[in-house]
């Protein structure tokens, strides 16, 4: 009996990965929540210290918006590459996985060289240190820092994470398909985006 070509939708395999909860995906939950509990914590300080102190307007002091606003679509438009390599490493394309982990790479350290600048900005600029502010309530210049800096410390550790994951895809790691670790360091990703974006709206915005 001859065959026939079959023009129906192709069918893919189930994803056994997909929502299975490997003990790498629980212990990094584990730490997200206790992470948030910390940056809750600072967020929350720098609630009550303008509410109960003379508050300098943020927009103004920090002389606007618009590289915060910047850095903010950049790590969005990262967690979208992370989110491609995952997709990648499901085709078992490398290049792609590398490619797009490069992306998200290029992302978190652009991001860090801005925050830099900003920092050598608002100091030399705005008269900001760590524990004083030129222009008004030192405290406001010190959560200010102390947020920002926390987050960054975040930026610095997920991409230097990310190095890593990229020399493992380098040397094949990720060629079976197998996406747990890309998974696991995209929660650590995805994080870090979503406390910036807290982050810009409590300190930058408000």
């Amino acid at each position: 009996m001859s065959s026939q070509a079959h023009s129906g939708p192709v069918l893919v395999p189930n994803d056994e990965q997909f929502g299975h909860a490997t003990p790498g995906k629980i212990g990094m939950w584990l730490f997200l929540v206790t992470d948030a509990m910390s940056f809750a914590g600072l967020l929350l300080a720098y609630a009550v210290l303008r509410a109960t102190q003379d508050w300098p307007n943020p927009v103004e002091a920090l002389g606007g918006v618009g590289l915060s606003g910047f850095m903010t679509f950049l790590l969005i438009c990262s967690s979208v590459s992370m989110v491609l390599s995952i997709d990648a490493c499901k085709q078992r394309d490398r290049k792609k996985i590398l490619f797009w982990l490069g992306m998200t790479i290029l992302g978190g350290l652009t991001f860090l060289g801005l925050q830099a600048y900003e920092y050598t900005h608002l100091m030399h600029e705005m008269g900001m240190t760590f524990n004083s502010y030129a222009h008004g309530n030192g405290l406001f210049s010190s959560t200010f820092f102390a947020i920002t800096g926390f987050h960054g410390l975040h930026v610095l550790t997920g991409t230097l994470y990310l190095i890593g994951i990229f020399k493992l895809a380098l040397d094949g790691r990720f060629d079976n398909g197998d996406y747990n670790l890309l998974e696991i360091v995209g929660l650590f990703w995805h994080f870090v985006d979503l406390v910036w974006i807290l982050v810009f709206t409590f300190v930058y915005l408000l």
